[in-house]
Formats: structure tokens, sequence, C-alpha cells
């Protein structure tokens, strides 16, 4: 059996991981591909700290719960990044200045 500390150390190196590709990179594509990284690494994380409780199943459900709720922020963040593309012609999150029409 695996202990959780070697779980804890992949998630925490996942998350520092995708904090850094959210926090440097100059797309916004690149940002939301660094928040799923985030994402998984707190996933990790519940299956984990689950898998020690045999009794419980608590954990993979908030991972399935999570997982959901990822699927439908990155639809809902791809369509705005193309409506966003459609009218500045970039996905550069710094030169989108105003975003009234």
């Amino acid at each position: 059996m695996i202990p959780v500390s070697h779980f804890l150390i992949v998630a925490a190196a996942l998350f520092c991981i995708g904090l850094a590709v959210a926090l440097t990179k100059k797309n916004a594509i690149g940002v939301l591909l660094g928040l799923e990284l985030m994402l998984n690494a707190v996933n990790i994380n519940l299956v984990a700290f689950s898998r020690h409780d045999p009794g419980l199943i608590r954990g993979q459900l908030f991972a399935l719960f999570v997982l959901v709720v990822a699927v439908c922020e990155i639809a809902i963040a791809l369509a705005v990044i193309l409506r966003v593309f459609d009218h500045y012609k970039t996905i550069d999150p710094d030169r989108i200045d105003n975003l009234r029409g």
C-alpha cells in the first residue's frame, strides 16, 4: 500500500506546476490549462484521503463533483474565449483592455 505522503507530494507538485502555468502564460487557454492542473491536484488529494477511510466514499464523490464542475467551467470559458477572439482578434489577457463593444 502506497502511503498518503506520496500522493500528497505528487499533488503538491502538480498544484505548483499548475499555479506557475496559470501565472506565467500570456495566453487565456494556457491559463485555463493551469487551472485544470490545479483542480486535478485537488482531486488527487480527495481520492488519496478517501482511500484511507474505506467505509466512506465521500472523497470519490467530491472528486467526481469537481470533475463535473471543471468540465462545465472549461466549456463556458472556451466559449467566452472564442467570443473575445472574434471581437479583439487576440486571446492575450493583457491586450484586452475594453470589454464594451
